[in-house]
């Protein structure tokens, strides 16, 4: 991940969150995507956006390589305010302020 301060994304990157390369999706938001030690079943994931515009994406580990990028992605639009559906239950989003 690289340092310093990072702009949003252009606005592009809402039209190919859903079907570019989660890789570059990362790089594009100065993202990186960690594994979470949580093990609870009920927990899909986190993401903190630093006041630098870093952002740190953490994902369980064990999880299908589909629900991991489905969750990353997520968790990129709520970051960028990328109008998506509400996921379905028994997922739940909290936004907790900025680190």
């Amino acid at each position: 991940m690289a340092s310093g301060t990072s702009a949003p994304p252009s606005a592009p990157f809402a039209d190919r969150l859903l079907s570019a390369p989660i890789d570059r999706l990362l790089a594009e938001s100065n993202a990186e995507l960690i594994d979470s030690s949580i093990t609870d079943p009920g927990f899909f994931g986190a993401v903190i956006q630093h006041k630098t515009g870093e952002i740190i994406l953490t994902l369980p580990t064990g999880r299908s390589e589909l629900e991991h990028d489905t969750m990353a992605r997520y968790l990129l639009a709520q970051v960028f305010d990328v109008d998506l559906p509400k996921l379905p239950a028994p997922f739940v989003t909290t936004d907790v302020g900025r680190a």
